[in-house]
């Protein structure tokens, strides 16, 4: 019928589920620095100036981007959302969670960090 929302029944797991992606913070990543950030000077080393330093140790020697930055832990999951798990083509958006999922599973169990892309373009 016109107006009626699609929206079906949850199950409690379908409610526990909600609820565990939206509380206390929504998702299930965040980004944390590896580097303390307390003062100028960290700032300064993190950032501009300190950070031409490695940019041009990388751009000299390119193997050393592993030494000088989180590359060699890193991984990104891209997706457009097009062939998502038992879903389907949900699109890039109704896909973030599967993909931060993705996320956190390699972080749990190998330690590997995770950028989730989630990209609006057709497959």
């Amino acid at each position: 019928m016109e107006g009626e929302s699609k929206k079906t029944a949850r199950s409690d797991l379908d409610e526990a589920a909600l609820y565990f992606h939206k509380h206390p913070r929504p998702g299930k990543l965040e980004i944390q620095a590896t580097k303390p950030l307390g003062n100028q000077r960290d700032l300064a080393l993190a950032y501009s100036p300190g950070v031409a330093a490695p940019c041009l140790e990388i751009r000299d020697d390119p193997a050393t981007a592993a030494d000088y930055t989180a590359r060699a832990n890193l991984v990104g999951v891209v997706t457009n959302g097009s062939a998502v798990l038992g879903l389907g083509n949900i699109g890039p958006l109704a896909s973030k969670p599967v993909m931060e999922g993705k996320a956190v599973l390699f972080k749990k169990f190998a330690g590997i960090d995770v950028f989730d892309i989630e990209i609006d373009a057709p497959g």
